[in-house]
């Protein structure tokens, strides 16, 4: 429960200072974004939410100001627990100290009037999250007329739609701001999606040995989580371990994961120390670095076109194969008793079967036999030939339509919703080729079209009903990844499939992190044998927004039980704890760790890190060679020319982003 909530101030009167930051959006994300760059970067934020409940949650009977207000409450309690208790972040002082609070708006759109009250003309980045991609392209455009200078994030789910307004943006800012350096330029606009930002960490999910992947420069970083070494046997520490998982299994009092879990949480990035005197907890390691493949299509469960086991039935083809056989049997038996060619002979079989040939009469009584047996054999031909003429039509006329789950089907991933999230988690799936069945209760959502074209088997009803997930053949399922937009339908989805299959291994998507935490502990301790993760769509995107707004790119965020830990691209120049110092002295435990550098000439460096070559369908691209040096010498010194791939906690990498707060006079 949030409890009671105290009304807060409107603040309509009192103009934000330059420098600040504005969020807007109608939905969780917003709420969060705001929470990472107050509590987290210290940055000044001025919050704008519609009036109202949130559409998403109408159950909920707090206003979207309430429930801002309430995770505000929670975050500043637990920042003033961990401030009174003494411990470090890996970073110095507070970076909320003499931060005021959030500027909380309401208005039910992003006019002219609502961001210039919000202070867009003098902020410094806006993050556009709402829901609809309409109303975030409306107010992108507002804003860079009225403040040309201004750091976009947009979130869009249309990624085609939103490469074009991207470098339509830039190409306004490049008009207003003549000979701007092209680093900037290309940080003034980002656009992002939620659903591609947590699509890979919620697939993840679904894949033995829980493997997290990052890509950067056509290159995949793969990370997975390894289970604590037996008495007597040593941890594969990989190319570097990057987390120590909590130490609290299976105790339904212990350890959710969360940032409040204390000493018993997972401890990010790690020293050796660290890692040698945590015994019994799993870890989470960089496994391996590997070339990504070129950016093809997703593939269709059953490959292209219509295969033989997809137009004919087994019933059908075991049939036909029964008739051949019997064919072939009466060749030979004719090749045993006649003096015949083996051609001669299976041009007279087949000329009985078909009942062209003449009467054998005044042949001998073999020959006479097996023509009797041959025209008894081609009787069956007609319902064979019938049969297979009807399937092939029913074939032909369903192939638009659904597929539905084959009977001998098993190892697969059942995906419950084809929403935003869904769909992005099909496609991702799919792309790690592993077999889907989606169960979706409306037949008109947004990734039934897609579920149709590459012919994933689809159960269409309400997965609360009985004999819903039995069509989707939970029993012989390797996991289940709950991804509806209601907690309490995936919750209820998931205890039926443990019940069900009590080692199943089950992912939720849940929203409210309190309801998240008490799910998480039970289902944990009530199947100990099997992997149980809760995830928040929201938690795992808005540290990537909130990167953009600070005008940095992050590669990805690799969820660790219930904290994130970022990849990033990062300038060493302007960065005192990475300029000059070696990549060991560069590590600093629990914050950050420089995981590789870009040896590429700064002049041929690509702006865009997970950018990768367009794939050719005839398979002769070239790939050029990564600039990426991965195998780093501990006492290579770090150049300001240089760009460093690191791995960091959401506090360390605000440490590094951390910009001065000083108020530049407006000319």
């Amino acid at each position: 429960m949030l409890g009671f909530v105290p009304p807060l101030p409107q603040q309509p009167g009192r103009p934000p200072s330059a420098g600040h930051m504005i969020v807007c959006g109608d939905d969780a994300l917003a709420r969060r974004l705001a929470v990472e760059l107050r509590y987290v970067y210290g940055e000044r934020v001025t919050l704008l939410l519609p009036p109202g409940r949130d559409a998403n949650s109408p159950e909920t009977p707090l206003t979207q100001r309430g429930r801002a207000a309430a995770l505000f409450g929670r975050m500043s309690a637990a920042m003033n627990r961990a401030g009174n208790g003494g411990g470090t972040t890996g970073g110095s002082g507070d970076t909320n100290a003499g931060v005021e609070a959030v500027r909380i708006m309401e208005a039910p759109e992003p006019s002219d009037d609502v961001l210039e009250e919000a202070g867009v003309d003098r902020a410094a980045a806006l993050a556009l999250v709402y829901d609809d991609d309409e109303r975030n392209i409306r107010a992108a455009l507002t804003a860079r007329r009225l403040n040309p200078r201004l750091r976009l994030v947009i979130r869009l789910y249309n990624r085609k739609l939103g490469q074009h307004l991207e470098e339509l943006l830039d190409q306004a800012a490049a008009v207003a701001m003549p000979g701007i350096d092209p680093a900037l330029l290309d940080a003034s606009t980002t656009v992002l999606s939620d659903a591609d930002t947590a699509a890979p960490a919620l697939a993840a999910t679904a894949l033995t040995g829980s493997s997290k992947i990052i890509q950067a420069e056509g290159l995949l970083l793969r990370a997975a989580e390894r289970p604590p070494p037996r008495p007597g046997e040593t941890a594969d520490p990989g190319l570097c371990t990057l987390a120590l998982l909590s130490s609290t299994t299976n105790d339904p009092a212990g350890a959710e994961g969360s940032d409040s879990s204390g000493d018993e949480a997972p401890q990010l990035l790690p020293d050796e120390s660290a890692v040698a005197a945590a015994t019994g907890r799993g870890t989470v390691v960089l496994e391996a670095i590997s070339r990504a493949d070129p950016d093809r299509p997703a593939t269709r469960m059953g490959g292209r076109g219509a295969p033989l086991a997809q137009v004919f039935s087994r019933r059908l083809r075991w049939s036909a194969l029964g008739v051949a056989a019997a064919a072939l049997a009466l060749v030979i038996a004719s090749l045993l008793t006649t003096e015949d060619t083996a051609i001669h002979s299976t041009y007279l079989t087949l000329l009985d079967l078909l009942g062209m040939n003449d009467p054998a009469e005044g042949a001998p009584p073999a020959r006479q036999i097996i023509q009797l047996l041959s025209g008894i054999a081609g009787l069956l031909l007609l319902p064979l030939l019938l049969a297979a003429v009807l399937e092939a039509f029913g074939t032909l006329r369903t192939a638009s339509s659904l597929r539905r789950p084959p009977r001998g089907l098993s190892g697969h991933v059942v995906l419950l919703g084809l929403g935003k999230i869904g769909t992005r988690v099909l496609v991702r799936l799919r792309e790690l080729d592993i077999p889907v069945v989606v169960v979706e209760e409306d037949p008109d959502a947004r990734g039934i079209p897609l579920a149709r074209s590459m012919h994933v088997p689809t159960v269409i009803g309400d997965v609360t009903q009985e004999g819903v997930l039995e069509a989707a053949k939970i029993r012989r399922a390797r996991a289940l990844l709950a991804l509806t937009s209601i907690d309490t339908t995936n919750l209820e989805a998931a205890l039926y499939a443990r019940s069900v299959k009590p080692d199943l291994r089950v992912a939720l998507r849940l929203y409210d992190d309190e309801f998240a935490t008490a799910v998480y502990r039970t289902l944990r301790t009530a199947h100990p044998g099997a992997l149980t993760r809760s995830r928040s769509v929201s938690h795992l995107a808005a540290p990537a927004f909130a990167g953009a707004m600070m005008g940095r790119q992050i590669l990805g965020a690799v969820p660790v039980e219930r904290k994130v830990m970022l990849f990033a691209a990062l300038e060493v120049a302007g960065h005192p704890q990475l300029e000059g110092h070696t990549v060991e002295q560069a590590f600093r435990a629990g914050a950050w760790r420089v995981l590789a550098i870009d040896a590429t000439p700064p002049a041929d460096r690509t702006p865009d890190l997970a950018a990768m070559p367009p794939y050719s369908p005839d398979g002769d691209t070239v790939q050029p060679p990564s600039g990426l040096v991965w195998d780093l010498h501990p006492g290579y010194v770090l150049r300001a020319t240089d760009r460093v791939v690191i791995a960091a906690t959401r506090r360390g990498l605000a440490e590094l982003l951390r910009r001065q707060r000083s108020v530049v006079p407006r000319q």
